[in-house]
């Protein structure tokens, strides 16, 4: 299978475990290996070898590997929150919110109409809850600026597109490293928040759409490109994507996506494309 390695990240990953599957690559000792295969069932042969092991094992194309662009949802992906859920917290609302944001990222509710009536809950909420909620909630998740800086380092675009709000994604873009970042805009009367989102509401298609507009600006393929997420509303973009993975996803994502990290950090996403511990910009 020409072309193909299989990725193996996760603690005490003993490649010693893995001879016989392929010429093996260390990434990072006892914990990041590629393995050159001959076939698919070599995927399954390091998954069964594996076990319940917190190991995360995907098959990664070698060409066009390094990606050129990556393209990252915002709420429980760089960040360790959904912020609508946590601005809901301060408005008394978290548990009939939540709820919601769980049906919509499971995709058993459409996007915008779920995005609609959550906000709409939120009418009256005083502005201040929303720095309040990004200074008490909003943190990156691990991994996240060591992604950024390396990619950027190898000259790749960074854009991080969410469902969520352009008050967070600036804030967020700015501490993590994106050089682009897109978002919802919360309508409000100076005081407090009005119940409405500006329209259109950037949900699953603006997201694809932000991706693909941005390829053709840079003049790369999908194949080059990296879409990272975990709801149903990043399906699309993940689907497209040359390396599309669903990072600590939910089922439905993680059954579509072409990779999928479950218990590794963000880190793990240089791994996927072939960079080793000595090529990774770590503070």
């Amino acid at each position: 299978m020409s072309g193909f390695v299989v990725n193996v990240i996760g603690v005490d990953a003993d490649h010693r475990l893995l001879r016989g599957l392929g010429d093996i690559r260390e990434l990072s000792p006892g914990f990041a290996y590629d393995i050159a295969v001959e076939s698919r069932a070599a995927l399954f042969a390091a998954r069964h070898i594996a076990g319940d092991a917190p190991w995360d094992i995907n098959l990664v194309s070698t060409e066009n590997r390094r990606k050129k662009l990556l393209v990252a949802d915002m709420d429980s992906t760089i960040i360790n929150v959904e912020c609508l859920d946590e601005l809901a917290d301060m408005a008394g609302l978290k548990p009939q919110i939540a709820a919601i944001t769980e049906r919509a990222m499971r995709g058993e509710l459409v996007f915008e109409a779920a995005l609609q009536e959550r906000v709409g809950m939120l009418k009256g909420l005083h502005l201040s809850a929303l720095e309040k909620t990004y200074a008490e909630r909003v943190r990156l998740n691990p991994g996240a600026k060591n992604l950024l800086a390396t990619m950027r380092a190898h000259g790749a675009h960074t854009v991080l597109v969410s469902g969520g709000f352009g008050f967070f994604t600036s804030r967020v873009a700015a501490l993590a490293g994106f050089h682009e970042h897109y978002g919802n805009s919360l309508i409000d009367d100076g005081a407090a928040l009005t119940g409405e989102v500006a329209m259109p509401i950037l949900g699953r298609e603006a997201k694809v759409e932000t991706m693909e507009r941005t390829a053709r600006r840079l003049g790369i393929s999908h194949a080059e490109v990296l879409a990272v997420g975990d709801g149903a509303n990043d399906l699309g973009m993940i689907r497209l994507a040359g390396l599309g993975v669903a990072y600590h996803a939910k089922p439905v994502v993680a059954e579509a996506a072409g990779a999928a990290i479950n218990h590794n950090t963000l880190e793990a996403l240089l791994y996927l494309q072939g960079y080793s511990d000595a090529e990774i910009a770590r503070e």
